[in-house]
C-alpha cells in the first residue's frame, strides 16, 4: 500500500483518465494524490463535450503547495496520463523531481497518451515531442499502445517480436505494449524489460468502451507498487481490464463499480 500522485485528464461522467485510475488505485488500497490537466463533461467520443484545461501554472503552485506541506514527501510514485501542452509535460517533470528530492528511488508510470489507431496523433506534436524528449528518459515504466509504442521508438510494430524490439529501444524499465496484433483476431498486452518479455492475449472485441488503457495502468501501477514483480502485475492488470470489459457489455462507460469491488475482498 503506498501514496500515488497521478496527473491525467479528468471526466464529470464516465471513468477515462483520473476518473478510472483513482477508483482502481484505491481499491489496490493505495492513497492517491490527483491533479487533472483538464476538466471535462464526458469523453469526446460521445460528441458533443464541454470543459476547460487547467493551467500549467497552477498545477505548478499546487504542487508547491503539496510540497510545502510535507505531503510530497510521502509519495512513493508519480503515475501521469493525458497532458495536452509541452507546458503539461513540464509539470509532470516537475512533480517526478519534487517527488525524487524526497525519495530518490520512487518510480515514475507514464502513459503517454498521444493517439491511437486509426486516427494517428490525437495531441499536438509540439506536445508529444516534449513527452517524448523529456518523460521518456524519466520513466521507469511506460504504458504505450502499438501506435505509441512505433511513434515512440520511431521503428515499425507489427507483432510481438517487434514490440519487444520497440519496447526495449525506449530504454525504460518496463515497457507495456498493449494493443499488439497477435494473429486473426487477437491482441497482445507486452511487459518488455531489456532481458525478459511476457505476454498476455485476448480475443479483439467490439464496441469496448474508452478507458481501458487508463485502467490497466493504474493497475499495473498498483501492483506494482504493493511490490508485484512485472509478470505477475501484467496477469493481473489484462485480468481486471477484461473483467471490467466483460461486466461493460452493452453500456457506453466502462462499468467499474462491478470489478472493484472485487479487490477489496
Amino acid at each position: 500500500m503506498g501514496t500515488i500522485l497521478a496527473i491525467s485528464s479528468q471526466v464529470a461522467r464516465g471513468h477515462v483518465g483520473l476518473s478510472a485510475v483513482v477508483p482502481a488505485l484505491q481499491a489496490l488500497g493505495h492513497e492517491v494524490i490527483a491533479l487533472p490537466t483538464i476538466m471535462l463533461s464526458n469523453h469526446p467520443g460521445h460528441g458533443a463535450v464541454a470543459g476547460q484545461r487547467m493551467e500549467p501554472a497552477l498545477l505548478s503552485r499546487m504542487l508547491a503547495t503539496l510540497d510545502a506541506h510535507g505531503w510530497l514527501a510521502g509519495v512513493d510514485a508519480v503515475l501521469s496520463g493525458y497532458l495536452p501542452t509541452p507546458e503539461h509535460v513540464a509539470v509532470v517533470a516537475e512533480a517526478v523531481g519534487l517527488v525524487r528530492a524526497h525519495r530518490a528511488t520512487a518510480p515514475f508510470f507514464c502513459d503517454p497518451v498521444l493517439g491511437d489507431d486509426p486516427k494517428g496523433l490525437y495531441i499536438a506534436e509540439d506536445a508529444a515531442r516534449s513527452l517524448a524528449e523529456r518523460l521518456v528518459p524519466l520513466a521507469d515504466v511506460i504504458f504505450p499502445n502499438r501506435f505509441e509504442l512505433q511513434w515512440l521508438a520511431s521503428q515499425p510494430v507489427t507483432d510481438a517480436a517487434s514490440a519487444a524490439m520497440a519496447g526495449r529501444a525506449l530504454g525504460t524499465s518496463v515497457t507495456v505494449a498493449t494493443s499488439i496484433p497477435a494473429g486473426d483476431d487477437g491482441l497482445a498486452t507486452m511487459a518488455v524489460t531489456a532481458e525478459e518479455a511476457w505476454t498476455r492475449t485476448v480475443v479483439r472485441m467490439n464496441g469496448v468502451p474508452n478507458g481501458t488503457g487508463d485502467l490497466l495502468a493504474a493497475l499495473f501501477t498498483g501492483h506494482m507498487v504493493n511490490a508485484c514483480a512485472a509478470p505477475i502485475a501484467l496477469k493481473r492488470s489484462v485480468i481486471g481490464v477484461q473483467e471490467a470489459i466483460c461486466a461493460s457489455a452493452g453500456r457506453d462507460e466502462l462499468n467499474l463499480i462491478a470489478i472493484l469491488k472485487g479487490f477489496r475482498r
